[in-house]
């Protein structure tokens, strides 16, 4: 049986991912681990997160995780979601900059408090809500409809040095990057596991990859 570890580092909504992973695919062992030893024996790893940057950033370092996150990266298919993704560039903004894992060169940053739509209307920080995703060739995106919704609460975003790595962007009001790719990972600013079944089409897709684009 395949097997998947969702990383427990203390923050994120471990068990609703780990419910839709399962949602996606009930012959798939879903584990919600900490234990390094157990994450690098799955088949697949997921890092999702919620919060701020340097207590994510923390949590890892404290724990030894920040390694075994490395580790996962260079070895198998890694799925990072929302904080998750933001952790995996080079650093933030947030807290007066944090350094990440740096496997994803580039930044996170904040949106603008000056964002407004297309009538002038003030845009609310943070982003929160369904909003169309346009995405490049990538398995993940496997019988996606282009421009599909998914669901998003953030106020920082990735900016990538590295254009080639985009794998997805969004528009509040202008583009931004909300999903990354490289090799064996990938990594969305959204919630899969809260965008009903363009979600769960995608974490369906995310354990049947091989990590081959």
């Amino acid at each position: 049986m395949s097997s998947v570890a969702v990383i427990d580092y203390g923050m994120g909504n471990l068990h609703s991912i780990a419910k839709a992973l399962q949602h996606a695919e009930p012959d798939v062992d879903v584990k919600i681990v900490a234990d390094a030893d157990q994450i690098l024996q799955a088949d697949r790893v997921v890092f999702p997160g919620v919060g701020a940057m340097r207590d994510c950033m923390q949590a890892l370092n404290q724990s030894g995780l920040s390694d075994v996150i490395q580790c996962a990266a260079k070895t198998k298919p890694l799925l990072g979601i929302c904080l998750g993704m933001q952790a995996l560039l080079t650093d933030s903004e947030e807290n007066e900059d944090t350094l990440g894992l740096n496997i994803f060169p580039g930044h996170v940053v904040r949106f603008s408090e000056a964002l407004v739509d297309d009538h002038g209307n003030k845009l609310k920080i943070p982003h929160m809500g369904w909003n169309e995703v346009h995405f490049r060739p990538h398995p993940l995106w496997h019988n996606i409809p282009q421009n599909s919704r998914f669901y998003f609460v953030h106020s920082y975003y990735a900016q990538s040095s590295d254009v080639s790595l985009i794998a997805a962007t969004s528009q509040y009001p202008t583009a931004f990057t909300c999903a990354l790719a490289k090799n064996n990972i990938f990594a969305v600013q959204f919630h899969p596991e809260k965008s009903q079944t363009v979600g769960l089409q995608l974490l369906s897709n995310f354990l049947h990859w091989d990590g081959q684009i």
